[in-house]
């Protein structure tokens, strides 16, 4: 689950870690409100969407005055901003953070993330801040340091102090950043986060260390434990088929291509993805119905799979451990009988009752493309599409 930065700063304060003082604007007549009620002559303007990139799209400018508050208000509420994260369709700004401005010495990137590879938790931290990280981990990833985290042990004091040596600091600057960086993993152990990232973390003129942004993920996973936190969802910021596949326990994201997926378990859904991509094509989602793939579910998996214009074409590949296939077959059978689907449809079901399944299929009045491998699936899928069969 996102949230937006403003959130995410109200969660760094009770955490003791150190934000600039703003508040969040619906409105225009909230935004002059803010202003006047923080008292600071100058305030930056920022645009609340789930996505980066925001000052680089004109989600982001510095306001000197009430009237720059409300003439910037004016322009930035209602746009549609366009980043490098939203991509080419934009979000709609529905909701501002007015902040004091900050006397800036420099600019640096922090984060943390799980490593699975390392099975450790990762603090990153950049003293290229202020610029995409992914282009710094492309072209320069000598400048990203990082410190790995046992799960049992935590960020220690050594660790802190590394990091803001790795980023030059000295005297009370590092005492502030070894603070910053402690109160930052405790927010992000506490409360199950998936990633947690300030770009950019700054050095005041004071020699103070401040998130000046804030991005928090939180693990779905482990939401039950903090229901506090579902108040912070804001559902007009997800796409509307991913938000409905959450509703029917479905984990669904949305991709750009035109071959539908529908597969049970991540890891073979994504090699079902590369195999697509190897034969042509471009799938258009991944859908992982898990452990069931019963009528109900199947019809719900088509349901948010043709929610999708690009589509062209549906690969269900399902392998049968503690699912068996002929269930599966049965399942899709009886879903394609009460859901309109109106695009060729390849199934590969392997593994317990596999056999049975594809008497099952031969012997259906409906049209499937039964394959009898992976590859032989992805070939028959992508050939499918644009009218092809």
């Amino acid at each position: 689950m996102k949230i937006h930065e403003y959130q995410a700063k109200e969660i760094f304060r009770n955490f003791d870690v150190r934000v600039p003082e703003g508040k969040p604007a619906f409105s225009v007549k909230e935004a002059i409100q803010a202003y006047d009620e923080m008292g600071s002559e100058t305030v930056v303007v920022k645009a609340q969407i789930h996505a980066g990139g925001r000052g680089k799209g004109g989600g982001v400018k510095l306001a000197h005055n009430r009237n720059d508050v409300e003439s910037l208000s004016s322009q930035i509420l209602g746009m549609n901003l366009v980043t490098h994260q939203t991509g080419p369709e934009g979000k709609q700004v529905q909701r501002l953070l007015i902040e004091t401005g900050i006397d800036i010495e420099k600019e640096f990137y922090a984060g943390i993330v799980l490593d699975r590879k390392e099975k450790k938790f990762v603090f990153m931290v950049s003293t290229e801040g202020g610029v995409e990280i992914e282009k710094v981990a492309e072209k320069s990833p000598e400048k990203i340091i990082k410190e790995w985290i046992h799960p049992e042990d935590g960020l220690t004091t050594n660790q802190a102090k590394k990091l803001g040596d790795a980023l030059g600091l000295k005297g009370s600057q590092l005492d502030s950043g070894i603070e910053i960086f402690t109160a930052l993993w405790k927010a992000f152990n506490s409360l199950d986060c998936s990633l947690m990232e300030i770009n950019p973390l700054v050095l005041t003129k004071n020699d103070e260390v401040i998130a000046l942004d804030a991005k928090i993920n939180f693990d779905g996973n482990g939401l039950f434990r903090h229901p506090e936190l579902s108040d912070l969802r804001d559902e007009s910021e997800e796409d509307s088929a991913e938000a409905e596949a959450s509703s029917y326990n479905l984990n669904y994201i949305k991709l750009d291509g035109n071959v539908g997926c529908m597969v049970n378990g991540a890891g073979l859904a994504m090699g079902t993805m590369d195999i697509i991509k190897l034969k042509g094509g471009e799938p258009a989602n991944f859908l992982d119905v898990g452990g069931v793939a019963n009528p109900e579910t199947v019809a719900n998996g088509f349901k948010i799979i043709l929610s999708d214009p690009n589509v062209q074409s549906i690969l269900i590949n399902i392998f049968g451990g503690i699912v068996r296939c002929d269930r599966v077959a049965q399942g899709v059978i009886n879903a394609m009988e009460t859901i309109s689907v109106n695009v060729p449809v390849v199934i590969r079901l392997e593994g317990t009752n596999a056999k049975e399944a594809s008497i099952l299929l031969e012997q259906s009045p409906l049209n499937f493309i039964v394959a009898n491998s992976l590859s032989d699936a992805a070939e028959k899928a992508v050939a499918a599409t644009n009218g092809g069969v």
